[in-house]
């Protein structure tokens, strides 16, 4: 008989949290920040320096899959703390490097860290260890993570400005060094290595029927397309969000205090599903929230100037892509499989780290003088919509499989 599912541990999600918080805040949102510091510095362009982010989006992609099978086979200790150590190995080295080739080594090898520290990491960690109670502790995950950019991009600030970018980026390595690594070290012993209990293996209670049936099956695929499209439109928003707005017409103060709001709205949309999704029945939640999406870009596109649809944009958008962290970290549990969850996940990493790197890209070729960024946000929007239709098939088929 396999062993029962454990209790619901508050304390290790709430350390996993803190490990969210410094993992996002010092290296994803910090690059943001170091980046006009170390051009100077190195002698890069824009261009130049931006590859090295776009690198570690790769790197991760890449790992992800391996990261997924290490951590199904129940090595997630040995992954989310080696994944903190190689954080802390890449920012020392970004503090070291002298060249652009050594500064392209070391967003490789922090793109490596992301795979193994980030949200799908830690969101596997939970599933497989609370599969009764894991939605809720990926709820909670988000709220710390969500915070990350509010923290740490002033932290950042404030270091370059007292005592250089070398030594910003050695103080946040040891972070890593004292903090992340040993809280992970500390809180993941015990990982199950057995599968899951049997009616939790499955999505919707029903038998496993194996890894490769899973990666063929059509929930899995659709789930796919749902990820990886809306992946591309919540990252090609942002790079452009200030210049967008000001196109669209709106005053110069709307058009930074806009985008500058979006992160607020997201930890509230958060919040409202932590503390309100009890009441709602969960299948529909999953279908609602994505919907957000493409109901703030039409808002968007019909702001023309308009202060008041660009505010509904923002709440529509940063609610939905805020809640939206929770249905794409649970949709493969709930779905598909809780037993092969990081896998499944991991095989989806490529994939959507190309859409990610691409869609800012595309949106900038879309770009006219005349027409603005319309023809892109349209582009968006069916995108959106697409994605919104996709997970809906595959909530249709699973429940179909699952048993009566």
């Amino acid at each position: 008989m396999p062993p029962a599912a454990p209790a619901y541990d508050r304390r290790l999600v709430a350390w996993l949290s803190v490990g969210q918080l410094i993992s996002w805040g010092s290296v994803f949102y910090g690059f943001g920040v170091l980046l006009e510091p170390v051009e100077q510095s190195l002698g890069l362009t824009r261009a130049e320096s931006s590859l090295a982010f776009s690198l570690a989006l790769l790197m991760e992609g890449v790992m992800a899959w391996p990261v997924g099978r290490w951590i199904d086979r129940g090595h997630e200790r040995a992954v989310m703390t080696g994944g903190s150590l190689l954080l802390a190995a890449g920012l020392l080295l970004h503090s070291a490097v002298t060249t652009r080739w050594g500064f392209y080594a070391a967003w490789a090898l922090l793109g490596c860290g992301l795979a193994g520290t980030l949200y799908n990491p830690a969101f596997a960690v939970v599933t497989r260890r609370f599969p009764l109670a894991f939605r809720r502790a990926i709820i909670t995950l988000t709220f710390l993570g969500g915070l990350a950019s509010t923290v740490f991009i002033p932290l950042v600030a404030w270091g370059i400005g007292h005592g250089g970018w070398r030594a910003t980026l050695a103080g946040l390595a040891l972070l890593h060094l004292a903090v992340c690594a040993p809280l992970h070290w500390r809180w993941l012993r015990g990982a199950p290595r057995a599968a899951l209990p049997a009616q939790a293996a499955g999505a919707a209670g029903s038998a496993d029927p194996g890894l490769k049936a899973h990666l063929r099956s059509a929930p899995f695929l659709l789930i796919g397309v749902f990820v990886v499209l809306l992946m591309a439109v919540t990252a090609a928003l942002p790079p452009h969000m200030v210049s967008l707005l000001r196109g669209a017409g709106l005053p110069e103060a709307w058009a930074i205090a806009v985008p500058a709001s979006i992160g607020a709205v997201q930890v509230l949309g958060r919040a409202l599903l932590y503390f309100f999704e009890h009441r709602f029945d969960l299948h529909l939640a999953n279908r609602l929230i994505p919907c957000l999406i493409p109901i703030g870009l039409a808002a968007l596109l019909a702001a023309g100037g308009h202060v008041g649809l660009a505010l509904l944009f923002v709440a529509f958008y940063g609610m939905g892509n805020g809640m939206l962290t929770i249905v794409k970290g649970t949709a493969i549990a709930q779905y598909v499989s809780r037993a092969h969850v990081a896998t499944l996940n991991g095989a989806l990493g490529l994939p959507t780290a190309v859409a990610r790197a691409v869609a800012p890209w595309l949106l900038g070729v879309l770009w006219r003088p005349q027409g603005g960024y319309t023809a892109g946000l349209w582009i968006l929007l069916a995108a959106s919509v697409l994605a919104v239709l996709a997970l809906a098939a595959a909530q249709r088929l699973s429940r179909r499989r699952a048993p009566r």
